[in-house]
């Protein structure tokens, strides 16, 4: 199973060529990460990042066409695999039937407690995030 969810690009986004800057689309996708953790896990991140973080520690993006100011673009992702700590997914952004990006991504989930930063089992939320593990 796939999350998705539609962004419009807003003037916010855009360089002064009127298409998306690039570092925008990552501040997209952790938005997409977010409406995740809320939407799908009942997890929202003001409640994870009291004591918790997922970082990210590997990312990848091919960038393939522009999206423009007003375009109303669908951002995807599964995952394609899930460790005791961690997790590696697959995302793509279309405009239409346009590929505007795609890539992987992992993540690790991490506590907080004890003055420092260590991998934390999934636990709980786990079962939740197997319904969009592609296998």
């Amino acid at each position: 199973m796939k999350f998705i969810k539609e962004q419009r690009i807003r003037f916010e986004h855009c360089d002064p060529a009127g298409i998306v800057f690039y570092p925008r689309y990552f501040e997209m996708l952790n938005g997409l990460m977010e409406d995740f953790f809320r939407e799908v896990l009942d997890y929202p991140f003001e409640n994870m990042h009291q004591d918790s973080g997922i970082p990210t520690v590997d990312i990848k993006t091919q960038f393939k066409s522009p999206a423009k100011l007003g375009d109303i673009i669908t951002k995807s992702m599964y995952i394609s695999k899930l460790g005791k700590t961690s997790c590696t997914y697959q995302y793509v952004f279309n405009l239409g039937d346009k590929t505007v990006l795609e890539g992987e991504g992992t993540i690790v989930f991490v506590s907080f407690e004890n003055g420092g930063i260590q991998p934390k089992d999934w636990g709980k939320l786990r079962s939740k995030m197997e319904d969009y593990l592609a296998g």
